[in-house]
């Protein structure tokens, strides 16, 4: 899992969310909690974590480098559930299966909390599974292989115990077992609130194993514990719910997305990996007081997307990533139909090639793994090119470098669209930003506090050019943004200037604007006075010239001042 997440992992650029982290995280612990009252309460523990990593080193390697440190302990913890649960080849697989899966490796280069989160989920199972079944085999419930038998290395109860009585924990030690799950699930709840689905998947696993009541008391106390938690965050993120406005009810383009990331984006992973968990599932999940792999996984891998889901049917908050601790219940249960089918092998060609089953299936499913990778080679090279993300703002900064000369000033449209400068400054180092009144760090905000509309007329109207960043939306017809001091902008631009030139950026737009002329403006009023309209119902304006790459024409010179 390191060595697939290593590979690639400076891409030369940040996106949208990462440079926010990267921002936030090199502030002042005051400044970060002055940010977390008004914005990104949820990613609040993440940005203090990131802190002093950032302080050692302020680089996209150091940003990323946490997340791939997470994804790796989660292979590592996906293999122990299913050494645990079942037996050490499963485990292998299931490991080795986790750290191919293009959706893992894409969220192991990502400078945000979602691999940390997936690690405190599968962290969080572990604990589940030894709280449930006791710190050593054969104390507590029975945690075994359920219906999967076939060489199955099944706790036994102490030396002396009598038959058919477990024998349980002291009751200070089984407090800690359940103290320490609640911590590590409280700690990934704070890192990211959706976290708190896992509660119902380890409620669910509960039910098929008909555990006692002892178990369901000490899983409630612990489970209680974590809502206390995750209450006061979500009373203060739910204030914060704007940020998540761009998100739409989830139809079945989503499920099918999602499946695909789980379980494999091609087809020829996607069809063997699904019947290897049908043959999972094909024997009952679990037996009475026992948590079986089957009991674990399967509602580890659906009941908190599910819910999620449902929940956001009637108020948009899915995403994918926000469940990605989820995906460790597929890999586990792939292995384990894995192995149950290696099993029917091995009773069909009888006791004989007993010595060749333990050491030839284990080879010959990292075989499997391996091709399952190589089959998947061509998505996590892709995934590797800075393009895939929704934007790139290096790439941004980079082309506002070549064409912005000393003094320069520069409109951001809306104003979230200075991450750009935000992120890398280099760029934009020696331009005027005309409508910034106070820096985000000071103002408590991501992108700074601007000016009001009084104040940004006043700015405009000594200018003969101004440049506009902006996002592709901002610069479409029918836009029109709710901030006064937006409107301003938009109206300002649109009626005092032309567009002369145009530099395109995936996720943004460099767009010079130059005064108009007065003759422009006297043939534009009197077009408007006559009725006079080009296509779409929109004034016609100069053409504007499209530049893209250093081939481009060369900007107008700046006309001089009177």
């Amino acid at each position: 899992m390191f060595a697939v997440g290593l590979w690639g992992i400076d891409r030369g650029g940040m996106w949208r969310d990462e440079a926010v982290t990267f921002q936030v995280a090199r502030r002042s612990l005051p400044q970060i909690w002055h940010l977390l009252h008004s914005v990104d309460a949820v990613h609040g523990l993440y940005y203090l974590l990131m802190h002093p990593v950032l302080a050692v080193h302020s680089g996209e390697v150091a940003l990323r480098l946490p997340s791939l440190c997470a994804a790796a302990v989660t292979a590592s913890l996906v293999a122990a559930l299913g050494v645990r649960l079942a037996r050490p080849r499963v485990g292998l697989w299931a490991g080795l299966l986790y750290a191919v899966t293009p959706m893992v490796g894409h969220f192991a280069q990502e400078g945000r909390s979602y691999a940390l989160v997936a690690a405190g989920g599968a962290g969080g199972t572990l604990l589940f599974v030894r709280a449930v079944g006791g710190w050593s085999p054969g104390r507590g419930v029975s945690v075994g292989c359920g219906s999967m038998r076939a060489g199955c290395a099944v706790p036994r109860a102490p030396e002396g115990a009598p038959v058919g009585v477990s024998t349980q924990l002291p009751a200070p030690l089984e407090a800690t077992g359940w103290g320490l799950y609640g911590g590590v699930v409280g700690c990934t709840v704070l890192l990211h609130e959706m976290a708190v689905f896992v509660l119902l998947a380890h409620g669910c696993a509960l039910v098929l194993a008909r555990v006692p009541r002892r178990v369901w008391w000490g899983w409630g106390r612990a489970a209680g514990g974590v809502m206390l938690v995750v209450v006061p965050l979500g009373l203060v993120s739910s204030g914060q719910a704007g940020q998540v406005a761009w998100l739409e009810p989830p139809g079945g383009g989503t499920v099918e997305g999602l499946l695909r990331g789980f379980a494999g984006p091609t087809l020829p992973v996607l069809g063997p990996y699904l019947l290897l968990i049908v043959l999972a599932l094909c024997a009952p999940l679990a037996r009475r007081g026992e948590l079986s792999l089957p009991a674990v996984a399967l509602p580890l891998l659906l009941v908190p997307p599910a819910t999620l889901l449902a929940v956001s049917r009637h108020w948009p908050l899915f995403d994918d990533r926000y469940v990605l601790y989820a995906l460790a219940g597929a890999p586990l249960l792939a292995a384990a139909g894995a192995d149950r089918l290696a099993g029917a092998a091995a009773r069909l060609w009888g006791r004989r090639t007993r010595h060749v089953d333990a050491y030839a299936v284990p080879c010959l499913g990292v075989v499997g793994v391996a091709l399952v990778f190589v089959a998947q080679l061509p998505v996590l090279r892709a995934d590797r090119d800075p393009e895939r993300r929704p934007d790139n703002l290096a790439a941004v900064s980079a082309a506002a470098a070549r064409r912005m000369d000393h003094g320069d000033p520069v409109l951001f449209l809306p104003a979230l669209a200075r991450r750009a400068a935000v992120a890398y400054p280099k760029g934009f180092r020696g331009a005027a930003d005309i409508a910034l009144r106070e820096p985000g760090p000071v103002s408590g905000t991501l992108y700074g506090r601007e000016t009001g509309p009084g104040e940004l007329r006043r700015r405009l109207a000594g200018l003969d050019r101004v440049w506009v960043v902006a996002e592709p939306y901002a610069l479409r017809p029918g836009w029109y943004p709710p901030a006064p001091a937006e409107q301003v902008k938009l109206a300002l631009v649109r009626e005092q200037f032309v567009p002369r030139a145009e530099f395109v950026r995936k996720g943004s737009v460099i767009r010079l604007y130059v005064r108009k002329t007065s003759a422009e403006a006297e043939a534009e009023a009197g077009a408007g006075a006559a009725g006079v309209r080009s296509v779409g119902g929109r004034r016609t304006c100069r053409p504007v010239t499209r530049c893209r790459g250093r081939g481009a024409p060369p900007v107008p010179p700046r006309p001089a001042r009177p």
